[in-house]
């Protein structure tokens, strides 16, 4: 079988901003990369674009001119697909069609060797499919780079049905001898990353739908929160609605119209109103010059006094972390046994579950209830998401207010929703990954470092899913699917699996 060393010719077909920086790693690596484009001086364009992208970083001291010299000698623009024949790999990234890709790639079996491998950077359409229409499919694979190419980490190594396991394995180590972190994945559409991410997106929709919070007070909550570096609205934004919502229906159709991928009217709305982001000043939040900022909603204390006392029932669980933040902050502790529940004033506080906390309060026979959000990390975080039921009054509510003051988190309410926000996706998030390893599109470690190094995501979500504890992520899901009555929030065999063997996703 193949493999590759740096006197290995690597070919690049598309010189866009994606193919160029394929180009780019392969060139960093030390590679001749052949860059081909069908448009009459494309490839040049793009070589040239990236020595300009590569002098601001001999600017600001990141690499040397030395290094910018030999990256761009690398890389070379051919003008004809014949100049391609001496390659030992081929990636694609052209345009998102199945017939075009699969019109190129069966030129290319003409052109190259019998040994070269063939590779899309596709995102979206399956493998398996391209290479119906070629004669050695067994040489195909995809993958597929994150834009931008040099700087994201993530690359998905896709098989098709008929690609050779040894193809897949050269090409997972290739990537990683370009310093990039590589997850194998099976051709099934979103692959991991573009799969595993729509609760994210879907969740925080499903809140402004139904009237839980503002945009940015969903936005405001992930990140401070939930430690996303932007939360979905922003990130929506940022993608494009046009692209985002596209990907969310081609995964949707894909999958038999599946409730989990459902897109969503209020986005659609967006699409058809031109309203896609940035790229044209307004989508969920307006770019426009001269446009104010949306500011998250935060409760206010009205100046009441935080209690210079707590009480706490039992194991809190996660919560156990934020408890110490606030000791640290001079509340004193007192701590007996009962079933994780901790006292403040007239209130009782508990992580969510996925119950409303009017629900709650009655199924459990607690009185004034507030119900708390899930942070990546309690002792860090600067904002929490809460929920209480009909009877927490407004003097009772500020003094909760005035205790997290203290300790610098502010305080989001959110209306009655089941599993709050951060909860709710991370809950979902885990979800959709366990379903992805129970139907071997990846392992779980991918799975999680697709996420990671894809999105930049502050946790795989089955690693989080653990640190939450299976059985509570399990229990979120179990009565978010009983509050909804929908098929979306059907927990994954593979999850009920686990909690019931009392096992791990990972050792």
């Amino acid at each position: 079988m193949k493999t590759f060393d740096t006197q290995s010719v690597i070919a690049v077909i598309g010189a866009g901003a994606m193919g160029a920086g394929i180009a780019q790693v392969a060139a960093t690596a030390g590679h001749t990369v052949l860059v081909y484009d069908n448009a009459e001086g494309a490839a040049e364009k793009g070589i040239t674009n990236t020595a300009k992208g590569l002098e601001k970083l001999v600017s600001r001291g990141k690499i040397d001119a030395e290094t910018r010299d030999g990256i761009i000698a690398r890389m070379r623009p051919v003008n004809e697909l014949d100049e391609l024949a001496d390659a030992d790999l081929v990636i694609e990234a052209i345009v998102e069609s199945l017939e075009i890709k699969r019109s190129l790639f069966t030129q290319l079996e003409s052109i190259c060797k019998p040994d070269t491998l063939l590779a899309s950077n596709t995102s979206s359409i399956s493998i398996t499919s391209i290479g119906a229409a070629l004669k050695r499919p067994e040489n195909l694979a995809g993958l597929h780079f994150f834009n931008p190419a040099p700087i994201m980490k993530l690359v998905e190594v896709v098989s098709g049905l008929e690609t050779d396991p040894q193809v897949a394995r050269t090409l997972h180590q290739l990537a990683t001898d370009w310093g990039k972190k590589a997850v194998h994945a099976k051709s099934t559409p979103g692959f991991i990353v573009n799969r595993l991410a729509r609760p994210f997106y879907a969740e925080g929709l499903r809140l402004l739908e139904e009237g839980a919070a503002d945009h940015a007070t969903v936005d405001a909550l992930m990140r401070e929160a939930g430690g996303f570096r932007m939360g979905p609205f922003e990130l929506m934004d940022l993608i494009g609605h046009d692209v985002n919502y596209a990907v969310t229906c081609s995964v949707f159709n894909a999958y038999y119209g599946d409730t989990r991928f459902l897109p969503s009217l209020t986005q659609q709305a967006l699409v058809e109103a031109g309203r896609l982001g940035r790229k044209s000043g307004q989508g969920f939040y307006d770019y426009r010059e001269g446009a104010e900022k949306t500011a998250p909603a935060t409760l206010d204390d009205d100046n009441a006094s935080a209690p210079a006392t707590i009480t706490v029932e039992g194991d809190l669980g996660v919560l156990g972390a934020l408890v110490e933040r606030l000791r640290g902050n001079g509340t004193q502790v007192v701590e007996r046994e009962g079933r994780g529940l901790m006292r403040v004033g007239s209130c009782t506080l508990a992580l969510t579950d996925g119950r409303m906390a009017t629900e709650r309060a009655s199924q459990d026979g607690i009185d004034r209830l507030v119900l708390l959000d899930l942070a990546v990390d309690y002792s860090q975080c600067t904002r929490l998401a809460i929920a209480h039921d009909q009877r927490v009054s407004a003097d009772e509510l500020a003094t909760v207010t005035a205790l997290f003051d203290q300790s610098g988190i502010a305080l989001t309410r959110l209306d009655d929703v089941p599993g709050l926000a951060v909860m709710r996706t991370v809950a979902m998030l885990a979800n959709e990954a366990s379903d992805a390893v129970m139907q071997s599109v990846c392992n779980a470690g991918d799975a999680d470092r697709a996420m990671l190094f894809g999105v930049n995501y502050p946790r795989g979500p089955l690693a989080w899913a653990e640190t939450v504890g299976l059985d509570a992520i399990h229990k979120t899901l179990i009565n978010l699917q009983q509050s909804y009555g929908e098929e979306r929030y059907r927990p994954s065999r593979l999850l009920r699996q686990k909690v019931f063997a009392g096992e791990r996703f990972h050792d």
